[in-house]
């Protein structure tokens, strides 16, 4: 595990070079790209609304301008799709959402939107989601500093502690907290509720400070240190990982809920087949149930752990001989080529892919997308996509490429040590030579956006249900809706 060690960030320390890709730097953004988010959401609505006339204007526009409560930066995992079904359904390409993540990175990797704004999307987040929320909170807020917490992607935290100096003129703590430290430089401090938890940071001369906002980049179990929601203000708070921004389990829930509430609207959440409260032991029958070909997923892990797929009785094997930490997963239909992917109750979805490169290869690609939440509803911060180590293969053959090589699309790789690394030679930006190897159009980009929106929106409104009228987490409704006593055993008290 890396040293902790916090430092103090102040106003004018912003330099682009330690905040993004090299890449990045040097790359200028699609010009579809770019008009893209030349966009406001009115005009957003009228093209999604012309292209689907089976949607409701209204609900479009009520989609965009939802203010959530605790989810205010989000981001979505997408891939494009086509659908193998009777009916005038076959072929038909879309979006569908693979999970969301409530400490999203990306801004390290989109070029700029304007040459001569080198913080970009890190300072739009922070200009129209976190100054809005603590003006917001701030009569409700203890005396103190600000923070920044982080255990992973110290390029972009460091960029947050250093536009949240400049936006806010004065230094912010940018400190290290990671799963099983036995000498953190950061605790939750509460003289009566846990809702009512102060964060203090440890300074060089070891007096803990308080601290009345933080903006959290915690990917690692962050509910076994930080309290679900606190009297510090965290953007975002812990609340929204348990809701579904890190919890695979109850994301497939908010998603269903929320579409129940959109129904005839037109609009819906494009997931795939995904069963829930899954013992481990159960696995082998769902798999077969979906044809053999699934996707097993532990519900609370991020950047590609925990994540198993399944196309042979070795793999189901090697899951099943794998250690578990937790009591339940989810099975999902997997998604491959179009004559290997799961048959659902929706039929068979299988991989567009990327353009086929000069050896005539087609890899699987995801694109993931960022968004901002203000007092006026969301706004696109920033796109990228990643593809798989090997190309797709047209058949599951023996001695072929693992499937996860073929599927998995995370970049990030952690070590021995328990540090962190990328594997960004598979990144694919949204410059002028990557974008176009996705094959994806304008109505693609705000497809993905509106099912970000939506996404988020699913989980916020699960969050709202985990917290009382006194603001109080709801531990045993909780356990109830996630049935997971592994996962419940470690959420602080």
């Amino acid at each position: 595990m890396p040293v902790a060690r916090p430092s103090l960030v102040h106003p004018g320390a912003f330099e682009a070079e330690r905040h993004y890709y090299a890449r990045a730097l040097n790359a200028q953004l699609h010009p579809l790209v770019r008009y893209f988010f030349s966009l406001d959401n009115a005009r957003i609505v009228e093209r999604y609304t012309h292209l689907h006339p089976e949607t409701s204007v209204n609900a479009v526009y009520d989609a965009l301008r939802y203010v959530p409560r605790w989810y205010r930066w989000g981001g979505t995992d997408l891939l494009h799709v086509a659908a193998m079904r009777p009916g005038a359904e076959r072929g038909r390409r879309k979006l569908v959402v693979i999970e969301t993540n409530s400490c999203p990175s990306g801004q390290k990797s989109m070029p700029w939107r304007d040459e001569h704004a080198e913080q970009a999307g890190y300072r739009e987040l922070v200009e129209r989601a976190w100054r809005p929320m603590l003006r917001e909170a701030r009569r409700r807020l203890p005396a103190g500093g600000l923070a920044v917490l982080f255990d992973k992607n110290p390029m972009e935290a460091s960029a947050y502690a250093a536009v949240i100096a400049d936006v806010m003129d004065e230094p912010v703590a940018l400190v290290p907290f990671y799963a099983d430290d036995p000498d953190p430089c950061a605790r939750f401090v509460s003289a009566g509720a846990p809702h009512d938890a102060v964060l203090e940071v440890r300074g060089d001369d070891g007096a803990w400070q308080p601290m009345r906002a933080a903006f959290r980049y915690v990917t690692q179990r962050p509910w076994s240190r930080i309290p679900p929601v606190s009297r510090t203000l965290v953007l975002n708070p812990v609340l929204v990982c348990l809701a579904g921004g890190r919890n695979k389990m109850l994301a497939a829930k908010a998603y269903d809920f929320h579409n129940g509430r959109l129904r005839g609207s037109g609009l819906q959440i494009a997931a795939p087949e995904t069963i829930w409260d899954v013992d481990v032991d159960q696995v082998p029958a769902w798999v077969e149930r979906l044809g053999g070909l699934a996707v097993v997923k532990v519900p609370y892990s991020n950047a590609g752990q925990g994540v198993f797929t399944i196309t042979d009785a070795d793999e189901l094997a090697a899951f099943m001989a794998s250690e578990h930490r937790y009591d339940r997963v989810i099975v999902q239909a997997l998604v491959g080529n179009a004559g290997w992917s799961s048959v659902g109750r929706d039929g068979r979805l299988f991989h567009v892919g990327t353009v086929p490169d000069k050896r005539r290869q087609i890899f699987v690609a995801d694109l993931r997308f960022m968004v901002g939440a203000g007092p006026e509803g969301f706004f696109p911060v920033a796109i990228y996509g990643r593809r798989a180590r090997a190309p797709l293969t047209r058949t599951l053959d023996a001695g072929a490429s693992s499937s996860w090589d073929m599927l998995g699309t995370n970049l990030s790789v952690r070590q021995d040590d328990g540090a962190w690394t990328t594997e960004s030679e598979r990144l694919l930006m949204m410059d002028q030579r990557d974008f176009n190897r996705l094959g994806l159009g304008i109505d693609e980009l705000i497809e993905g956006y509106i099912q970000t929106v939506m996404a988020v929106t699913a989980i916020d409104e699960m969050a709202r249900t985990l917290v009382n009228s006194k603001g109080a987490f709801r531990h045993r409704y909780f356990g109830r809706i996630n049935p997971d006593d592994a996962l419940s055993a470690e959420v602080m008290r």
